[in-house]
């Protein structure tokens, strides 16, 4: 799933390569992308971009005297530039193809999402704070005001695992569940930890580790290709997505807990004093 430092890295490609061009044509091609209805996606058409956005994990490109076109990748969606669209308008079919941006002199992008669960959002709104997702978000963490005490405040009475409040874009905007466990481990922070039990310490240490692997994250995209990114974040990843791997700070195994549709990656030595975390899902199997 794109994440806070994707996103970013989309959004200044796209500031890059979209403000100042014009819409020609909006082309859906899976109609459930499609979450709004007015504006219609033709308000789009003939408007010049003139802002790319990011809230959080969503995408917003502002249009001259016109709707916002925003988009949430969800987990197996993507954007794919193009200097030069094919010609003729795309086919409604079975394939990832969702949506097509065509501008003016033929260049564009597509939308697509891999996989059976479609869950990639297109919204065509006049505020992007009239889309559902964007008005429930918490602060970004990458803003200037996000210091280590409204981090603090932010923890305050949360009596859920740590894990799982990063994960809240309610509670923090942007980060999912590959960067959380970059973060914790960073932290050398149990996922299963309480977020209200941490002390001033681990509270600063969290928000240090929080601030810096996202920094990092975003550094090392920024000025990478649209259709590279993915492959950036698989390569600057340490510990999510390294099950059985050797942790690169301690040398351990990097182990493993599976939910049913996700599943987290820690380092048992830096994170849990040795100890394994329990695997519920294994433990059934092994019943």
């Amino acid at each position: 799933m794109p994440e806070l430092p994707e996103v970013e890295a989309l959004r200044d490609f796209l500031d890059t390569h979209l403000v100042g061009r014009r819409i020609a044509r909006v082309l859906p091609v899976a109609i459930s992308v499609l979450k709004t209805y007015d504006p219609p996606l033709t308000a789009l058409e003939g408007r010049t971009v003139e802002l790319v956005a990011r809230h959080g994990k969503f995408l917003d490109l502002a249009t001259a005297g016109g709707p916002h076109l925003v988009t949430h990748l969800a987990r197996a969606g993507w954007l794919h530039w193009k200097d030069r669209l094919p010609d003729g308008a795309p086919r409604p079919g079975k394939g990832p193809l969702a949506l097509r941006v065509a501008l003016d002199d033929g260049a564009g992008f597509d939308l697509t999402e891999a996989g059976t669960q479609k869950r990639l959002a297109v919204y065509v709104v006049h505020d992007p704070a009239d889309v559902p997702g964007i008005a429930r978000l918490g602060p970004d963490p990458l803003a200037p005001g996000f210091d280590r005490q409204a981090f603090a405040d932010l923890l305050t009475g949360e009596r859920r695992q740590i894990k799982g409040a990063l994960r809240d874009q309610s509670l923090i905007a942007g980060i999912g569940n590959a960067y959380s466990d970059e973060i914790l481990h960073a932290a050398r922070m149990s996922p299963f930890r309480l977020a209200a039990s941490l002390t001033e310490q681990e509270t600063t240490t969290l928000y240090e580790a929080l601030r810096a692997t996202l920094t990092e994250a975003v550094a090392r995209s920024h000025g990478v290709a649209a259709g590279h990114l993915k492959s950036e974040k698989k390569t600057g990843l340490h510990i999510h997505g390294h099950t059985g791997d050797p942790c690169p700070v301690c040398g351990d195994t990097i182990r493993e807990v599976s939910f049913s549709d996700s599943s987290l990656q820690y380092c048992p030595t830096c994170q849990t004093g040795g100890k394994p975390l329990a695997d519920r899902r294994m433990s059934r199997l092994l019943k």
